[in-house]
């Protein structure tokens, strides 16, 4: 068992370095606003970014992740091959994490077994492997989740003993603390938690233990997020705990009726390219707008007037957007279903089954299948590999989710991958696959359940 583990956590070790050296990412999305504020707090004492020619203190981002970069950068200088590397032990441990997490799920006399299965699937799991390549908060996010969630686990079903006398419910709230520095939506782990504590201590003689998990989830979840707030307090002169719902300046026009519109129509993440990381920044074209993004030719039309007036300065004035808010408006109005229904559920879709490519050098695109087949054979082949990949994953995590419904931990585990892939299908703009990696370590301890059982059967069936 002790070979076996270690030569997984050494396949893992190679898929890492394999994506570092073949596929490093740099300069990707948020990754230079990171690095930004990482040495200017580490450099200049300033957590900000220049904005007229001065640098200010912002709350665009959360602290924690510019905080490790700067802890990286302390020591290693601005070196995104130092962050990769980092995070690469990150995301190990994670996989013990998660190791530990499905042995929790698992039967007693299983539960070695169990915990060695997952820990192959976390470290060969190529998606959060291929995300230590970018500096962005994933694998910072995602390890803080998997401990999280075991630490949670562990208090639900009364396993988490208590450390030097200190609750495993504070323990649990704190680590959520933490994440919620890293990523504001980690604490939504701690909500499910909550969800699940109510469906088991519903009945008035549960109310103390109740009130009492709340209260010491609530103080370990504050604690971490008190200096932030406190910062926002002294240098921004504002109360706030998390960052804020749109990452704007103070002078920036928040374009609420544009994301309203897309919210109608937008569940692909290619989409997303043409439409909203293209705001301020490029044209957008009509006829590069999918069919569903309009009710009728006079839809288009109207659609057509506000972006050809956007597209003479590529700058969203407040009438153009009062306009998207007005068609927004219109469209939910006639169809409410496809907007509060239909769209998140594709958008959930969309995340969970993708190939999961967005940091590679490959289109993702699968149809049509003849014309991408001679077109890039190799890109094809590779999507469809990872295509393939992620169907197992998810295949496996809902055989594992079946045979362990019976297991203490079950509703709060299942309550927090619903949770979350609500949450990023409603209530954010862009349905991106990334969005539920941090669901992975559920997903993972759940696939481990099916090698535990199927080694049980062979044992019954071989007595």
């Amino acid at each position: 068992m002790r070979v076996n583990a270690a030569t997984a956590v050494l396949a893992g070790l190679a898929l890492r370095l394999f994506f570092i050296l073949k596929f490093p990412v740099t300069g990707s999305g948020d990754s230079p606003f990171y690095i930004q504020l990482a040495w200017n707090w580490l450099k200049n004492g300033v957590y900000g970014g220049v904005v007229n020619g001065r640098l200010v203190p912002l709350d665009m981002r959360m602290p924690g992740y510019p905080a490790f970069l700067a802890a990286v950068f302390a020591i290693a200088g601005e070196s995104s091959r130092a962050v990769m590397i980092v995070q690469l032990g990150v995301d190990l441990a994670t996989c013990l994490a998660i190791a530990l997490l499905a042995a929790r799920l698992a039967p007693e006399a299983s539960r070695r077994r169990t915990a060695l299965a997952a820990l192959w699937l976390a470290a060969l799991c190529p998606f959060t492997a291929n995300y230590i390549t970018a500096v962005l908060t994933e694998t910072l996010a995602t390890f803080l989740t998997a401990l999280g969630l075991l630490l949670v686990l562990g208090a639900y079903t009364g396993e988490g003993l208590p450390a030097r006398g200190i609750s495993p419910w504070f323990l649990a709230g704190l680590v959520g603390g933490f994440g919620a520095l890293v990523r504001p939506e980690t604490a939504l782990l701690l909500v499910a938690a909550g969800v699940a504590l109510i469906l088991r201590w519903w009945r008035p003689v549960d109310w103390m233990k109740l009130a009492r998990a709340t209260v010491l989830v609530g103080v370990g979840l504050v604690v971490p997020l008190l200096p932030w707030a406190a910062r926002n307090w002294r240098s921004l002169h504002e109360v706030q705990f998390l960052a804020p719902r749109y990452v704007n300046l103070p002078s920036e026009l928040v374009p609420t009726g544009f994301n309203a519109w897309t919210a109608t129509w937008l569940w692909r993440f290619g989409d997303v390219y043409l439409t909203l990381w293209k705001l301020e920044e490029e044209e957008i074209p009509l006829a590069s707008l999918p069919a569903s993004a309009f009710d009728s030719p006079q839809e288009r039309d109207r659609v057509g007037m506000l972006l050809a007036s956007y597209n003479t300065r590529l700058m969203l004035t407040p009438e153009q957007d009062g306009g998207f808010a007005e068609i927004a408006r219109e469209r939910t109005a006639r169809r409410p279903l496809r907007t509060y229904v239909d769209i998140p559920l594709f958008r959930s879709v969309a995340m969970w089954f993708t190939p999961r490519v967005e940091l590679l050098p490959y289109s993702g695109k699968l149809l049509p299948l003849r014309s991408q087949w001679e077109d890039d054979r190799k890109d094809l082949i590779v999507t469809l590999a990872l295509v393939g990949v992620n169907g197992v994953y998810v295949a496996l995590a809902l055989a594992g989710a079946w045979i362990s419904r019976r297991s203490p931990g079950w509703a709060l585990l299942i309550v927090f991958v619903l949770l979350r892939t609500a949450f990023f299908a409603t209530a954010v703009e862009t349905p991106e696959p990334r969005y539920v990696l941090e669901c992975f370590p559920v997903v993972i301890a759940f696939a481990a359940q099916v090698f535990a059982a199927r080694h049980q059967l062979s044992s019954t069936g071989s007595g």
